[in-house]
């Protein structure tokens, strides 16, 4: 069976994430390739996998902080089904005035 490039087989659905305003500062990154594990089908999960990573991870990315996010450009909520191949971005609620 043929896989892209660059991807190993074992890896199952690959998604692109992007982290912004203060989470990209607290967690380092702005962006990162995963391969989800086949648990994880949607935002929440997706989520409590970042949040397993522990330290700035659980804290930027914890229940019930104000984090939204959005899935290929569209505003989303948890149970927000993820695909292979999606672009999924965390970002802090901003205001203005």
């Amino acid at each position: 069976m043929d896989r892209p490039r660059g991807r190993p087989a074992n890896s199952g659905r690959m998604i692109t994430v992007l982290y912004f305003a203060s989470l990209r500062e607290s967690l380092g990154k702005g962006a990162e390739q995963i391969a989800l594990p086949a648990a994880v089908r949607d935002l929440e999960g997706l989520r409590a996998l970042l949040v397993a990573r522990g330290g700035a991870w659980e804290e930027g990315l914890a229940p019930g902080r104000p984090v939204r996010a959005a899935v290929n450009q569209a505003m989303a909520h948890g149970d927000t089904r993820i695909a292979d191949g999606d672009e999924i971005a965390f970002f802090p609620p901003v205001t203005g005035g």
